[in-house]
């Protein structure tokens, strides 16, 4: 494994996932391939959002993967990294807006 915090993915890894769960492993096979098809919404913009939602979860499986589909799909770089700014505005503001709570507490007696 070296450096790597996470181990590459690889065929055995797929073949060992596939090996010891086939009807869950092909039914996500067959749902992603679904969720990212044309639809009402460009399989290019899905790419960008699947982007921005693996920086929020965290992924680094997805990140590599959906930056390489949102690459394939016609991304532009720049595109990418905006997607990427919008995950990380999200996710600081989920902090900000949860900001409420603490205030609302302070306004509070203290409880034991």
């Amino acid at each position: 494994m070296g450096d790597q915090v996470y181990p590459l993915q690889s065929k055995e890894t797929s073949q060992k996932r596939h090996d010891l769960a086939p009807e869950p492993d092909e039914a996500f096979r067959e749902f992603s391939k679904r969720v990212f098809a044309e639809g009402a919404l460009p399989a290019k913009v899905k790419q960008l959002i699947a982007v921005a939602v693996a920086h929020v979860t965290q992924c680094p499986y997805c990140i590599r993967g959906h930056t390489q589909g949102a690459l394939r799909h016609g991304a532009s770089e720049q595109e990418i990294m905006e997607a990427i700014w919008v995950a990380a505005e999200m996710r600081a503001g989920g902090a900000f807006a949860h900001s409420a709570i603490a205030i609302a507490a302070m306004g509070e007696p203290p409880t034991r």
